[in-house]
C-alpha cells in the first residue's frame, strides 16, 4: 500500500506577499474534521458514503497508531468503481487491499502540518503537483490526523490576503496611509443617506497647503513629502475620532465631518487646525512654518446634491486663498460654486453618444505559444471635445450611478457588433468579440433577447461573441442570474468572469454556472516573474479552471518574463500592452494584418 509523504517546511517565518499587520495563518485554519476511514472498512461503504454527500471531496484512511497513510480521492474512486464489474469484485474487499492492488492507480497524496503557514502550504502543493488543489491534502498535529484541507479553500484565503493588499491600494494614500479620493467619496455618500435619516448635519473642510509648490521646488519632492505627512498628522489631532481625513491630490486634503449638531462645530476644527500650522514643521536643518487655507460646506444645508458639496467646499477655499491664505472660509451662496472648465460630467455624459463622442478601442487576445490572435476586447472610451479622452475609470462611476451605463452599455453591443461584421466583411479571418457587461445592464428585462436581436440583425454567429462579467454581477440574486446565463448561453454566447481573483466568488456557484473561461486579473500578473505570492495565485487559479473544465486568459501583461511564466503554467491566451496596446478599429485591422505578415511576432 502507497504510504503517504510527509512535507515540513524548513521554515515558516518568511511569507513574502502578506500585507502589513497580516499575520501568517496556519493551515489549521482551513482543516474541516472529517471522519477519517480505517484500513478494514469495505470499499462500499467508502463508495455509499461519497454518492451520499457529493461536499466530501477526500477521505483520510489512518492507521492504528492514529496517523495518517492515505487519502482516497472522490473522483478517482469513483471513477474506479463505475467501472465494469469493478463494484462486484472489489466491492467487499477492504480499503486496505483496494489500495496496494495494482488496478487501483492513485498518487501520492500530501501531508502538511497544522503549524504550516498556508503561503508554504501552497509553496509545497505547487512542489507536488497542482493535482492537491483539486484533490486537497491531510493536516496532521505532531505525526497525528486532525483534518483535511481544501486546496481551494487555501486558494481562497490566499486571494483574500492579495485582495486586502488591492483595497489598501485602492482606497489609501501610499504616502499618508489616509483614505483617497475613491474611499472618500463612498463615505460622503453614506455619511449624507445618514443624515436624511438621521436630521443631523454633515460637512466638509477643504484644505490646500499653501505655496506648496515652493516647497517642493525649492527643498526638493522629499521634503514635500515630509510636510504633507507632518500636514496630516496636525489635521488627524484636530478633528474629531469620528472624523474622516482623506487626501483628494497633491496638497488637497479634506475632512469629513458627520453626525452634527450644528455649524459652529465645523468652524471650531478649522480654527484649530489654522492654529496648529503656527508651530514649525521639522525638517533636517531647519524648521519651516507651513501654513493652509479652508473652505467649509454644510449638508444639507449650503447643498441637499452630494456632487455639489466638494465644489463649493473648493470655492470656499479659494476665498480663503484670496483673502490672504493661513485662514478659513465658510462657503457663502455669493460664491461661485464652480468655474467654466468645471462642467458637470454627468450632464456632459448624457449627450455623449448624439455628439458621437464616444469610440470603441480594441486590444487583441492571442495564443501565448504562437502569439496567433484568437480573439479582442473592446473597451469603451469617451473622446471629450474640450477634455480629450477622459478614462473610463473618471466617467463609468458616474455612469453606473447615474443609471447611464444602460444606454452606454448598449452602445457598446451594438457597435462592437457592426465593427465584427465589417471586419468578417472585409475578409479578415473570424475572431472572438469580447464585451464587458455592467451590473445594471445585466439585470435589465429582455437583455438575452437584446443580444439576440443584435445577432441577428448583424448576422453574427453567436459562437464569435463573448460577454465578459465581474465576479460581483453573479454574486447577486443568484437564483436569477442563473436564469439570464442560462438564456444567453441558449444562444450560443460564450461567459468569462473578468477581473477573477479580485472578487469572492463561491466555488459551488462557479460549478453551476455555464462560464467558458476566468480571466485573471492584472494585478495577479504584474511581475509574475518576479512576486512569489502572484505566481501562487495564478497557479491555484489555473488548477480551479482546469478543474471546472475552464478556459483562462490573463490580463495586463506588459512584458516577455511575464509571458514566459504564464507560459510555464500552462495559461495558453494572453492579453496586455506586450502585444498591442487597446487602439481603434482602424489600426487594429493594421496591427493584425502586420502580426500575420511578421509570424505574429508585432510588439507595439
Amino acid at each position: 500500500m502507497s504510504r503517504m509523504r510527509h512535507h515540513l517546511p524548513s521554515s515558516c517565518q518568511s511569507h513574502p506577499g502578506l500585507g502589513p499587520g497580516q499575520e501568517a495563518a496556519s493551515v489549521r485554519h482551513l482543516s474541516r474534521e472529517v471522519e477519517p476511514l480505517h484500513g478494514q472498512v469495505r470499499c462500499q461503504a467508502v463508495l455509499d458514503r461519497f454518492l451520499v454527500d457529493d461536499e466530501v471531496y477526500a477521505l483520510p484512511v489512518i492507521g492504528t497508531a492514529g496517523q495518517p497513510v492515505a487519502l482516497i480521492d472522490r473522483a478517482t474512486f469513483i471513477e474506479f468503481f463505475s467501472r465494469r464489474f469493478s463494484r462486484d469484485v472489489f466491492g467487499r474487499r477492504s480499503i486496505d487491499e483496494l489500495l496496494a492492488h495494482p488496478r487501483y492507480r492513485h498518487g501520492t497524496p500530501l501531508v502538511v502540518e497544522e503549524s504550516c503557514t498556508v503561503e508554504d502550504a501552497a509553496q509545497l502543493i505547487i512542489g507536488a503537483g497542482m493535482r492537491h488543489m483539486v484533490t486537497g491534502f491531510v493536516v496532521t498535529g505532531g505525526g497525528r490526523y486532525r483534518g483535511v484541507a481544501n486546496g481551494r479553500d487555501l486558494l481562497d484565503i490566499i486571494t483574500r490576503r492579495k485582495q486586502a493588499v488591492l483595497y489598501q491600494m485602492a482606497h489609501y494614500d501610499a504616502l499618508t496611509g489616509i483614505p483617497n479620493r475613491s474611499l472618500f467619496a463612498d463615505r460622503l455618500e453614506r455619511a449624507c443617506l445618514e443624515a436624511d435619516r438621521s436630521g443631523r448635519l454633515v460637512a466638509l473642510l477643504f484644505i490646500d497647503v499653501d505655496r506648496f509648490k515652493q516647497i517642493n521646488d525649492s527643498l526638493g519632492h522629499s521634503a514635500g513629502d515630509e510636510v504633507l505627512r507632518q500636514v496630516v498628522a496636525r489635521l488627524k489631532a484636530c478633528a474629531r475620532q469620528v472624523d474622516t481625513v482623506a487626501r483628494l491630490a497633491g496638497d488637497e486634503f479634506v475632512i469629513l465631518m458627520e453626525g452634527l449638531g450644528s455649524p459652529e462645530q465645523v468652524a471650531s476644527v478649522a480654527r484649530r487646525i489654522v492654529d496648529s500650522m503656527q508651530e514649525p514643521v521639522s525638517m533636517p536643518g531647519q524648521a519651516l512654518v507651513v501654513t493652509v487655507s479652508i473652505g467649509s460646506v454644510v449638508y444639507p444645508r449650503d447643498d441637499q446634491r452630494v456632487g455639489g458639496l466638494l465644489a463649493k467646499a473648493d470655492a470656499a477655499m479659494y476665498e480663503a486663498k484670496a483673502a490672504g491664505r493661513n485662514g478659513f472660509r465658510s462657503y457663502s451662496p455669493d460664491m461661485p460654486a464652480c468655474s467654466t472648465g468645471c462642467i458637470s460630467l454627468e450632464n456632459a455624459l448624457r449627450g455623449a453618444i448624439e455628439r458621437d463622442e464616444l469610440e470603441l478601442h480594441y486590444q487583441p487576445q492571442v495564443d501565448l505559444k504562437g502569439r496567433r490572435v484568437l480573439g479582442v476586447e473592446a473597451l469603451l472610451r469617451w473622446r471629450h471635445p474640450e477634455r480629450g479622452l477622459v478614462p473610463p475609470m473618471q466617467f463609468i462611476p458616474a455612469a453606473e450611478e447615474s443609471g447611464l451605463i444602460i444606454g452606454l452599455g448598449e452602445w457598446v453591443v451594438r457597435s462592437a457588433f457592426a465593427q465584427l461584421r465589417a471586419w468578417l466583411d472585409a475578409g479578415l479571418p473570424p475572431l472572438r468579440m469580447s464585451v464587458n457587461i455592467s451590473a445594471l445592464q445585466f439585470r435589465q428585462p429582455g437583455f438575452a433577447a437584446f443580444l439576440e436581436g443584435q445577432l441577428a440583425l448583424h448576422r453574427l454567429p453567436a459562437g464569435c461573441i463573448e460577454l465578459e462579467l465581474t465576479e460581483s454581477v453573479l454574486m447577486k440574486n443568484l437564483e436569477e442570474v442563473l436564469r439570464t446565463l442560462t438564456d444567453i448561453k441558449a444562444l450560443g454566447v460564450r461567459l468569462a468572469i473578468d477581473d477573477f481573483g479580485t472578487g469572492f466568488s463561491s466555488l459551488g456557484y462557479l460549478r453551476r454556472f455555464p462560464i467558458d473561461r476566468l480571466k485573471i486579473d492584472q494585478s495577479f500578473v504584474r511581475d509574475i516573474d518576479t512576486t512569489p505570492v502572484n505566481e501562487s495565485i495564478a497557479r491555484a487559479i489555473m488548477a480551479l479552471a482546469d478543474s471546472l473544465s475552464l478556459e483562462i486568459v490573463a490580463e495586463g501583461i506588459e512584458r516577455e518574463a511575464e509571458a514566459d511564466v504564464l507560459q510555464r503554467l500552462n495559461c495558453q491566451q494572453g492579453q496586455g500592452y506586450l502585444f498591442s496596446r487597446p487602439v481603434l478599429a482602424d489600426g487594429f485591422t493594421a496591427w493584425w494584418q502586420a502580426s500575420m505578415r511578421d509570424d505574429l511576432a508585432f510588439n507595439s
